[in-house]
Order: C-alpha cells, then sequence, then structure tokens
C-alpha cells in the first residue's frame, strides 16, 4: 500500500514494478475519465486527491506478478512491462474507479466532510452532483471492461458491484440496531469492502494466467487472500473511526457513531459488559455524539477489552489471508503480499 509500507531490501524488484505499474494505472484512469465537458474534468481532478494507498490496483498487479513461476529471473532482467502488462494495468484502473464511486456515494450517506485531507465532493458542490459523479465512475470502469475483449473481467466486477451494494443495503438496514450480531456486522464487511479487494486479486491473477483460468487454485488463492485481507483492513478503519483523529487519518472520524453505525469494538463491548455499562454505553452513542462522549466511550471499550479483541481478530484474519498464499510460488511476489497484509493492522490511516 502506497505510503504504508516499508519495504526491505530484498524486495526492493517488487516495490520498483510496482511503482512503475501504479504510474501507469493513474494514466489510463485519467485518460479514461476524460471528458470533452471542463466542469466534468474538473470534478474528475477534484476527486484525484482520493487516491491514497492504491490497495486495489496494487494487488491486482502483485497478484498477477506472485502467480508468475519465474517472477525472480523477470524482476532481475527489469522485464517489468512483462510482467504488469496492459491488461493489469487496466484491471487496477477498473477497480479504483469502482472503489472511488463508492467512496463519493459513501460521504454522500455518511454526510462526511473531509477526505483525503480536503473537502468532499458532496460538502463542496451538493449531494446531487455527488451521486452522479459517483455514477460517472462506475459507468467508466464498465466502459474501460469492455477493452479486454472478454467478458469475464466485467462479470468479475459486476459480481462484485452487486455484492458490495447488497452489503451496503443491509448495513443500512441494521443502523441504529443495538443487538447487531457479529455473524451480521462480518457479513456486511465480506460484501461491502471484502469483495472488491478479492476481484481486484483474482483479475491481476487471471491477467496473467488467463480469464479461462478462474478455476486454477492460485486464482482461487488470491481471492482468498483478499478477502481476508479486505475484512481485517475494514476492521481497522472502523477502530481507527473511533480511536484516531482526523488530521492523522485524513477523513471524517465517528462517523460510525453518528450515524448509528454498530462496528465490531461496540458490538463486542456491547456483548460483554454488564447491564448497568451496556445502558450507559447506549447513551453515549445516541447521536450526536459530542468530543466527551466519545472519549467515554474509548474509555469503556478498554475496560471491557474490547479494543484489543478487535485488534486480536484483525490480526487472526491477516494469518489466514498470509496462510492463503501458500500455494503461491515461493519469492519476492509472495513475500510482498505477505507484508502488504501485517501492513493492513499496523497503519494508522
Amino acid at each position: 500500500m502506497r505510503g504504508v509500507l516499508d519495504i526491505p531490501a530484498h524486495l526492493s524488484g517488487v516495490q520498483e514494478l510496482l511503482g512503475d505499474a501504479l504510474v501507469r494505472v493513474e494514466r489510463a484512469f485519467d485518460e479514461q475519465l476524460e471528458s470533452d465537458l471542463p466542469p466534468v474534468n474538473d470534478l474528475c481532478r477534484h476527486i484525484e486527491r482520493y487516491r491514497g494507498k492504491m490497495l486495489r490496483p496494487s494487488l491486482a498487479v502483485l497478484c498477477g506478478a506472485a502467480v508468475r513461476d519465474d517472477l525472480s529471473d523477470a524482476l532481475s532482467a527489469r522485464a517489468f512491462g512483462a510482467v504488469a502488462t496492459e491488461a493489469h494495468v487496466r484491471a487496477g484502473a477498473v477497480c479504483e474507479m469502482v472503489h472511488m464511486a463508492t467512496l463519493v456515494h459513501d460521504d454522500v450517506l455518511d454526510e462526511a466532510e473531509i477526505r483525503r485531507r480536503g473537502a468532499t465532493v458532496n460538502a463542496l458542490r451538493g449531494n446531487e452532483l455527488a451521486v452522479i459523479l459517483g455514477d460517472y465512475l462506475i459507468s467508466s470502469a464498465y466502459e474501460l471492461c469492455s477493452q479486454f475483449g472478454t467478458p469475464v473481467p466485467a462479470r468479475i466486477v459486476g459480481r462484485a458491484s452487486t455484492v458490495m451494494c447488497a452489503g451496503e443495503l443491509l448495513q443500512l438496514h441494521t443502523r441504529e440496531n443495538a443487538s447487531l450480531d457479529e455473524s451480521t456486522y462480518f457479513e456486511i464487511l465480506e460484501r461491502k469492502t471484502a469483495a472488491l479487494i478479492g476481484a481486484s486479486c483474482e483479475l491481476g491473477a487471471m491477467c496473467t494466467l488467463g480469464f479461462d483460468q478462474e478455476d486454477d487454485d492460485r486464482v482461487a488463492a488470491v481471492g482468498r487472500y483478499g478477502r481476508f485481507l479486505g475484512i481485517a483492513f475494514q476492521i481497522q478503519d472502523d477502530l481507527l473511526d473511533l480511536t484516531g483523529e482526523e488530521s492523522v487519518v485524513g477523513k471524517s472520524v465517528r462517523k460510525d457513531l453518528e450515524k448509528g453505525k454498530l462496528t465490531f469494538p461496540l458490538i463486542h463491548h456491547l456483548a460483554n459488559a454488564e447491564p448497568e455499562a451496556r445502558g450507559r454505553m447506549l447513551r453515549l452513542i445516541r447521536p450526536p455524539v459530542s468530543d466527551e462522549s466519545a472519549r467515554l466511550v474509548r474509555s469503556a471499550l478498554d475496560a471491557t477489552g474490547s479494543m484489543t479483541a478487535t485488534r486480536e481478530r484483525a490480526a487472526a484474519l491477516v494469518e489466514s489471508a498470509k496462510k492463503a498464499l501458500g500455494v503461491l510460488p515461493e519469492g519476492p511476489g509472495r513475500d510482498m503480499l505477505s507484508l502488504m497484509a501485517d501492513a493492513v493492522v499496523a497503519r494508522s490511516h
């Protein structure tokens, strides 16, 4: 993840490969969104600042590299274009467009004002424009998908998008439900976040192996890796929403509380707290949530070990993600994916 990973020397070749590929992904992203209408171009330039970790395109490129038996030789020869092909770049751009669309739409739903330390589109221009901009991003992604020459990538991205929307609908249905259980919470995460991350990994692998290789063990392995990683990533995001500072996290915080969304730390607390403490928590998280209430929420979560339990659950998911990589060839590609998994639970933004 860009700006998050501390790369050891033996993975410098993979880092260089990824850096080169992400520049090409950004170029493909910008070219696909180019419009003959200046106001549209202005909006698209504004959301460029939403780019942060570039997790999904990074995974598309790295999973495509990690399934190769000859990756070390290709890196030694600096054959970056042969490893990260135009197909990998296109897959990365498609997944990033869909992800960006979800961010724009999420900011509308959450009434968020800050994203990547800048104003959100809805804060600047209103909800109507933000919704249509999100739609523009999604439609552009599917237009770019058509350039693969096979319907398989569009089907994979379409399936992931449908699952994501269903997850969002489920989350909206459960807002302000103080009895939300862990299984429903994880169902939401598996759909809202993990589906697209898993699809990014699968697409990257198939760009290398061929789009007729959906049943290949390596494709299934990186898909599992991506889904485990996605859930861990979202749990960490939920934790940062409760504990992070806006200046560090780079986006509006405490939005989950303000919108009545129960996340894992709160679900764990409410399931384990004594009745009196449970009642106190339910009063504290009733919107609007003041700074003092947020401080008391964090203290209560610490008291029941809910913060620790959240970190432990995220760490266990990361280990499951790394275990899924066991069928891939040993080498720098698999090592980099393992490093990325560790970074998910170590990040502060």
